[in-house]
């Protein structure tokens, strides 16, 4: 018998994989790259903020990726990430080996390579947010250890824990809902849309006035002058489909609140609607310098401009880290977590009924939410009415994790079916490459877009974006399965163990 005290964890070999993840792993790996492409292409200044110029195939392009990927496949890869972490555990809980040091270093390992992927290649890089979710796991999974707690751990409760966090931003949006409903009769609301939609109005007009005369550009000096005039609220304009669930709560602009609250002190509509007026063309004017000079740097700036670009991008980013790790990975994490512990993923011959249900529920409502979120998010009208905004944002969000579900149900479900392997095999070794191919996207793709490569930036539409991506995919598939013929892992799957097990892996079968 293996001495347990002397013998350390080892990487998990093929024959113990579950070789099932490996494929929806390689699958949600082609989703993640249709939705990154386009911020390859685009300022990462605009992310997730839909490009209204588009016209003809390139709008229906994005308007699909809208719908059946975005924000899904990073959903599937944070619920595969929570399954893995609990085949480790599992695995090391039956061998008696000690786990916390271990992992820690792994995600340790994670995050460096995440923060160099985000600083020295692109700026949309989610590992190291990954690795904070990971060690929150972690804590949650010694949390659970506690005697007074023992009896909660289970996979259940991870399970429990796990919707409770997804359904709190939820939660807030009802309760603020109901909040507003109460307190806003009918007339309050449409004198609040007549006075949104003037703005809006107005605000267009100065802008397309301005870009007339070639005024609305700020010079750098403009931008910091205007940036200390209104500090504290240098907010970038958000498309109308990321509106957050608190946006209900937000409707009442502050002057009308203050007015409310002391009448004697009430702005003149005009007053308001005019201060509002320079207050929202700013912050536009802003975003659009943020936007250009991020166009400029990608075009013309050579490799260590970029990285420069980029490493003060990454500090800022990482103020973000920790809600994101907290509210969207970890709760994902958990569910993972769950479907392994359960063994359902393992055993999912014997939970037809629950892989029946994620697949033709989650596909339907998923898909029925997606697209009621979009159409009410990117109508026009929304734009004038932060009602409408959070509702279609909120529908929107939760449709993500729906069709999420629905896309791991079916996968699960044709996994089951004789032809599958023939037709779907090659999704395997992209999953088990995950990381090498991830990372070699942004390789791949900045040498192709920005200045200190081809210099293709902003030229590529979105239709003919897409056609990259399958030549990209189709290219990778064929150089995994090539290398995972000769190597056990994939070159950086390689380096992230050695680095974790402080000891040089075997890389040649």
């Amino acid at each position: 018998m293996m001495n347990t005290t002397q013998a350390g964890l080892t990487p998990i070999k093929n024959p113990q994989r579950i070789h099932m993840l490996d494929v929806i792993r390689g699958f949600a790996l082609i989703g993640i790259l249709f939705m990154n492409i386009e911020w390859f292409n685009r300022p990462d200044t605009d992310l997730l903020q839909f490009d209204y110029n588009q016209t003809g195939l390139d709008y229906g392009a994005s308007w699909l990726v809208k719908v059946f990927v975005e924000g899904k496949f990073y959903k599937l890869f944070s619920l595969l990430f929570g399954m893995g972490f609990a085949v480790m555990l599992i695995r090391a809980q039956e061998a008696g080996r000690p786990f916390g040091a271990w992992f820690t270093r792994r995600m340790s390992v994670l995050f460096i390579i995440g923060m160099a992927h985000l600083i020295f290649l692109w700026g949309g890089d989610i590992l190291h947010d990954y690795a904070v979710a990971g060690m929150l796991l972690l804590g949650f999974v010694y949390l659970l250890r506690w005697q007074k707690l023992s009896k909660f751990n289970t996979p259940t409760a991870f399970a429990k824990t796990g919707f409770s966090l997804m359904l709190l931003p939820f939660v807030v949006g009802i309760v603020g809902g109901i909040g507003y409903g109460v307190s806003h009769d009918h007339q309050k609301i449409t004198d609040i849309w007549q006075e949104n939609t003037e703005i809006e109005y107005q605000v267009n007009q100065r802008i397309e006035q301005e870009k007339s005369t070639g005024s609305f550009l700020l010079s750098k000096d403009a931008y910091e002058a205007l940036n200390k005039q209104s500090e504290g609220d240098d907010e970038i304009e958000s498309d109308a489909t990321e509106t957050s669930v608190e946006s209900l709560q937000e409707t009442n602009t502050q002057a009308s609140v203050q007015a409310a609250a002391n009448p004697s002190k009430e702005q003149s509509s005009a007053e308001r609607i005019a201060e509002n007026i320079d207050q929202k063309f700013e912050r536009k004017q802003k975003s659009h310098y943020r936007s250009m000079e991020e166009t400029r740097i990608f075009t013309e700036g050579n490799y260590w401009q970029a990285t420069q670009h980029r490493w003060d991008k990454a500090l800022r980013a990482l103020g973000n880290t920790p809600f994101f790790a907290l509210f969207v990975c970890l709760p994902i994490f958990m569910v993972g977590y769950w479907l392994v512990a359960s063994k359902r993923i393992q055993q999912h011959e014997k939970h037809q009924r629950f892989f029946n249900t994620l697949c033709y529920g989650g596909l339907f409502f998923g898909l029925a939410l997606n697209i009621s979120g979009v159409f009410i998010s990117l109508h026009p009208a929304t734009k004038a009415a932060r009602e409408i905004q959070a509702v279609g944002g909120n529908l929107f969000f939760l449709g993500q994790y729906v069709l999420c579900a629905g896309y791991l149900g079916l996968l699960v479900k044709i996994h089951q079916k004789a032809w599958f392997e023939k037709v779907f095999s090659w999704l395997a070794p992209l999953g088990k490459m995950a990381l090498t191919n991830y990372i070699m996207h942004s390789v791949i793709f900045t040498t192709l877009f920005y200045g200190y490569g081809a210099g293709l930036f902003g030229q590529i539409e979105r239709s003919q974006q897409m056609l990259l991506v399958i030549i990209t995919i189709a290219l990778q598939a064929i150089i995994s399965a090539l290398w995972l013929k000769y190597f056990t892992y994939g070159p950086l799957e390689w380096l992230w163990r050695s680095m974790t097990y402080m000891k040089r892996q075997p890389m040649v079968k």
